[in-house]
């Protein structure tokens, strides 16, 4: 019995070694829901996202950005010479968010040709990644941008993508992914688009798995 009670030991161990190693290997990625509608479609899109990435090892993480108190940018610099960000707000938890994370989702609804305010907000806040103290801590991270909207024209969702496109890209992040669904206004519409979903899921699988 004691030889067997130490063997059983020595497998816990490398068993516990294994979850480890695995557990330090996992793609860490940050969901940022920009819509102020919670279980609203954006909301169920960056979901399947996240449970993709999860059923692919991933690590994640969700905000809900109409949970947090994100203030406006002045342009104040107080970031680019070392000090905290001016704003005592949830933003600067935030920065630690994004700076951990191997990857980020942006998901927001269209709002008049552009993100939410919420989004908005939170992008206007990214200037504390845009010197070179803290450009590092973005530098070649990867980013997947997902977007819902009531109408099916391009020109309505075009702008928002191609602004998260120009700003991610004037950061020195890269865009893996985009994916949008148009067509939804009712809340929970898109679950009647199962193949978006499905989309949806197999990407985050892929932003896991560094694809």
């Amino acid at each position: 019995m004691p030889v067997q009670s130490c063997v059983r030991r020595d497998i816990s161990a490398q068993t516990l070694v294994r979850l480890a190693i695995r557990r330090s290997n996992m793609a860490n990625i940050l969901a940022v829901v920009g819509s102020p509608r919670r279980g609203g479609n954006t909301d169920i899109l960056v979901s399947h996202i996240a449970e993709g990435a999860v059923s692919a090892g991933a690590s994640v993480e969700t905000i809900h950005l109409g949970d947090l108190a994100i203030r406006e940018c002045d342009g104040c610099h107080a970031c680019w010479r070392g000090r905290p960000c001016s704003k005592d707000d949830d933003m600067r938890a935030a920065y630690a968010k994004i700076a951990a994370c191997d990857a980020i989702v942006f998901g927001t609804p269209v709002y008049w040709y552009g993100p939410t305010a919420l989004m908005k907000a939170f992008i206007d806040r990214f200037v504390y990644f845009n010197c070179e103290a803290n450009r590092a801590k973005v530098r070649g991270k990867r980013a997947v941008v997902a977007v819902v909207l009531e109408e099916t024209h391009e020109e309505t969702w075009r702008p928002v993508v191609e602004f998260f496109q120009k700003s991610l890209a004037y950061l020195e992040m890269n865009l893996a992914e985009t994916i949008v669904a148009p067509g939804v206004g009712d809340k929970g519409a898109i679950r009647e688009q199962s193949q978006r979903l499905e989309e949806a899921y197999r990407l985050g699988g892929r932003l896991a798995e560094g694809r």
